[in-house]
């Protein structure tokens, strides 16, 4: 059998008008001229999604309408990456999310995917409106602001766009604003997001015409380069940054654990890790068990998964040590 290869998946986020679709439409063409199958998944909270016109002609597209991935369909999100990759077997998917969605809500959607799929999350590009951002930031209330902040707040590459409709202090006092709220993520000032999409996907570890085999099987979700080392030298020139801010690791086993040193080694998780899921076959029982973790606490159940399902174990929090977490993972493989 031969290795499967993981599939990158981008975030798309932003505000409803900020310009999610133009981005991605520059995206496609950048992928395309590299050689590269993007696809698409389309989330819209109506019954019609009039943005997919703009794009279902030119990649494999799947579209998730009348509810909003991080609330009544999350679950649907998984089958649908599956179903994708299945079907197209494309070299990066983009969901692109409604403007109502909240980010985390949505990585916690698509890590349910590293349960039947091995995929590797490069991040959140989240695109902001620039005047509508300010209308928000003098106000400094309501939803809308509170939903914005969480959607900045989150991401790994922020697009500063329609500046071109704010005055350059105005510009300058937004730029303040969001890296008060996201000191990790770059900042990238635009119009129609017009900005060479290499600059873009650097800052979270680009796609090549030639993805890597899944030799080692492990992966994460940040826009550092290097594990909370602090060293900056090496990344001279580039958008890297050497802090992890919100991320995932996927550890894909390479066979059973025991079940009582696994317990204890999710028991003493960091606090900085928010939930944790995955399938797991344990050294001490005859059962495959699906692993669920949310407010520090972990949950069981056995299962009989259908065709080739993987031991896979993904963690989502903030700024914690994916080197700590994957040597914990280790220790237990090797015990």
């Amino acid at each position: 059998m031969t290795k499967q290869t993981m599939t990158p998946i981008y975030i798309l986020s932003g505000f409803l008008g900020s310009g999610k679709t133009t981005l991605l439409q520059k995206l496609i063409a950048y992928w395309q001229e590299q050689g590269l199958l993007p696809a698409v998944i389309m989330n819209e909270v109506g019954d019609v999604n009039l943005d997919g016109l703009l794009v279902q002609e030119q990649v494999p597209m799947t579209e998730m309408l009348g509810g909003c991935i991080c609330c009544s369909i999350r679950g649907d999100l998984s089958m649908e990456i599956a179903g994708l990759i299945q079907r197209d077997a494309p070299d990066v998917i983009v969901v692109e999310a409604t403007g109502v969605a909240n980010p985390m809500e949505i990585l916690d959607g698509v890590t349910e995917a590293a349960l039947y799929q091995k995929i590797e999350l490069k991040g959140v590009i989240t695109v902001v409106d620039a005047a509508h951002l300010l209308e928000l930031y003098h106000n400094q209330k309501g939803k809308t602001f509170r939903l914005m902040q969480e959607q900045i707040r989150t991401a790994s590459c922020l697009i500063l766009n329609k500046t071109d409709r704010v005055r350059a202090d105005e510009q300058e006092l937004l730029a303040s604003v969001v890296t008060r709220w996201n000191e990790y993520a770059p900042v990238l000032p635009a119009i129609r997001c017009d900005l060479e999409m290499s600059r873009v996907l650097e800052s979270m570890g680009n796609v090549h015409a030639q993805p890597t085999s899944l030799a080692e099987g492990n992966e994460r979700f940040d826009i550092a380069e290097d594990d909370n080392e602090g060293d900056v030298s090496s990344h001279a020139g580039t958008h890297h940054h050497t802090h992890e801010h919100v991320m995932v690791y996927t550890h894909y086993l390479n066979g059973p654990v025991d079940s009582a040193e696994f317990e204890s080694f999710i028991a003493n998780l960091p606090r900085e890790v928010y939930r944790a899921k995955g399938v797991l076959t344990f050294s001490d029982t005859a059962s495959r068990f699906l692993f669920q973790y949310a407010f520090r606490e972990p949950d069981f159940l056995r299962i009989r998964p259908q065709g080739e399902v993987p031991d896979v174990v993904v963690f989502i929090g903030e700024h914690f040590s994916k080197g700590l977490i994957e040597a914990g993972m280790r220790a237990l493989e090797r015990s």
